[in-house]
C-alpha cells in the first residue's frame, strides 16, 4: 500500500478537463472588476493557480479570453431562454424571465461585460455579440406581443430592453444581491416595466444638413475646458486606455506638451470628468429635491434630474460609468463615495414612498432604475425627440414602484 501510494506521489498533475473554462471565468471576474486593460494574463493565471505560460495553452492572447467570457455570458443567456415550456405566452414569459434573473444573479461577478468591456471587441465580434443578444430580445418580445398585441416590433423590443437593463443592473454594484429573493424581485421589476404603457420606439438617427463651408462646431474658449471637452468624448469613444495625450491635445487643436500647462497626465484629465460629473449631479438631484412638495413628488423630480443629465451629457455619463477602475487611488475612494451617496439618497426616498420596503430592496430597485435610463438612453441614442427622455422616465419610475 504503501509503494503504490509513493508511485501515486510521484505521477504527474493532471490537467483538469475544464481548464480552459476556469481560465476563461477568471478573466471575466478580472475585466469586469478592474477593466480589460488593469489585467494582465499572468494575472489572470495567477487567479487560476497556474503559469503565465499554461494560458497560452488554450488561448493565443488576452484578446482571445476576452471574446470566450463574452461569448460564455451571452450563451448562458440564450441556454436559459432556449424553448420554454408553457404553453401560453403569459406562462413563457414569466418561464423566461425568471431563468434569466437567475443567470444574472448567478453571474453576476462576470455579466457586466455586457455592458462596457464589450467595446473592446473588434466590429466581428461586436456584430456576433449584437446578433445573439437581437435573437435573446426577440424570444422575450414574442410573447410579449401576444400578451400586447397593440405593441409595434419596436416598442416591444424596446420594453423588453428594459427589463434585460433591470437583470443587467445587479453587474454594477458591489453590495449583496443574491439567491432567490433577489431573483423574483428584478423578475418582478421586469414584469413592471413589461406591463408599462408603451414609450415611443427608440428616434431614428437624424438627418442633419452639412455645414456651410468654412463653418465649424462651437468650441469653449477656455484651452482647460476644450482638453476636458475632447478627453471626455474620446473617453468614451475608444475607451480610457486607447486614448493618449497626444490624441487629446490633437483633438484640442495643440501640441501633447501643452497638454500639460492644464493638467499633469492622462489620470487627472479622466479624474476632472467624474468631479465635473459628480458636481453636476449633486446639484441638479439639490435642485430637484428643494422643489418638491412630498416624498412622491421629490423622487419624481429627482428621477427626471438624472434623466436631463444623463441625455444632456451623455458622453460624459458614459465616462463616469465605465472608467472607475482608471481613476487615480487618491480619488477613487473619494469619488466612489460620492456615487454611493447619490444612490442612498435615492433609496432614501424610494422607502418614505413605500416605507413596507427593506432597505436591501430599495438598492436594488434604485439600481434597476438607474440602469434603465443608462440602457434605454442610449438605445435611443439619448435623442429628446418625440418625448423619449420624458418615456424613459416613466420607465425608471415604473422599476422605483415595482
Amino acid at each position: 500500500m504503501r509503494q503504490a501510494a509513493s508511485d501515486t506521489a510521484g505521477a504527474p498533475a493532471r490537467r483538469p478537463k475544464d481548464r480552459k473554462a476556469r481560465i476563461a471565468l477568471a478573466g471575466a471576474e478580472l475585466f469586469c472588476e478592474r477593466g480589460y486593460h488593469g489585467v494582465s494574463v499572468d494575472e489572470i493565471a495567477a487567479a487560476v493557480g497556474i503559469s503565465g505560460p499554461a494560458v497560452y495553452r488554450h488561448f493565443p492572447n488576452k484578446y482571445a479570453i476576452l471574446v470566450h467570457a463574452t461569448r460564455e455570458v451571452v450563451g448562458a443567456l440564450l441556454a436559459a431562454s432556449d424553448q420554454p415550456s408553457a404553453d401560453d405566452a403569459r406562462g413563457r414569459l414569466d418561464e423566461l424571465l425568471h431563468a434569466l434573473a437567475g443567470v444574472a444573479v448567478s453571474r453576476r461577478r462576470v455579466a457586466g461585460l455586457y455592458q462596457w468591456e464589450g467595446r473592446y471587441l473588434t466590429a466581428e465580434h461586436r456584430q456576433e455579440f449584437a446578433a445573439s443578444m437581437t435573437t435573446l430580445v426577440g424570444r422575450l418580445a414574442g410573447p410579449l406581443r401576444e400578451l400586447r398585441p397593440e405593441l409595434t416590433a419596436g416598442q416591444a423590443d424596446l420594453l423588453t430592453n428594459a427589463a434585460l437593463s433591470a437583470f443587467g443592473s445587479v453587474t454594477t454594484y458591489r453590495a449583496a444581491a443574491t439567491g432567490a429573493d433577489t431573483e423574483r424581485l428584478l423578475t418582478r421589476v421586469a414584469w413592471t416595466l413589461l406591463r408599462t404603457d408603451a414609450p415611443p420606439a427608440p428616434p431614428r438617427p437624424r438627418v442633419t444638413a452639412d455645414p456651410a463651408p468654412g463653418a465649424a462646431p462651437v468650441r469653449p474658449a477656455s484651452r482647460r475646458e476644450l482638453l476636458l471637452v475632447e478627453a471626455i468624448r474620446l473617453f468614451h469613444r475608444h475607451g480610457y486606455h486607447a486614448v493618449a495625450v497626444e490624441d487629446i491635445g490633437r483633438a484640442a487643436g495643440m501640441q501633447a506638451s501643452s497638454v500639460y500647462r492644464y493638467f499633469p497626465g492622462k489620470a487627472d484629465l479622466l479624474a476632472a470628468a467624474y468631479y465635473r460629473a459628480t458636481d453636476r449631479l449633486t446639484g441638479a438631484t439639490t435642485a430637484a429635491l428643494a422643489e418638491a412638495s412630498d416624498p412622491a413628488d421629490a423622487l419624481r423630480r429627482v428621477v427626471r434630474a438624472y434623466v436631463d443629465f444623463a441625455f444632456a451629457q451623455s458622453d460624459l455619463v458614459a465616462v463616469y460609468l465605465a472608467e472607475n477602475n482608471n481613476l487615480p487611488d487618491r480619488d477613487r475612494h473619494q469619488l466612489r463615495g460620492a456615487q454611493r451617496a447619490h444612490v442612498e439618497e435615492w433609496v432614501r426616498l424610494v422607502r418614505a414612498v413605500r416605507p413596507e420596503l427593506p432597505a436591501g430592496d430599495a438598492r436594488v430597485l434604485v439600481h434597476a432604475a438607474l440602469n434603465v435610463v443608462t440602457d434605454v438612453g442610449r438605445i435611443g441614442r439619448f435623442d429628446r425627440t418625440e418625448g423619449y427622455d420624458t418615456q424613459t422616465a416613466r420607465l425608471a419610475l415604473a422599476a422605483l414602484h415595482a
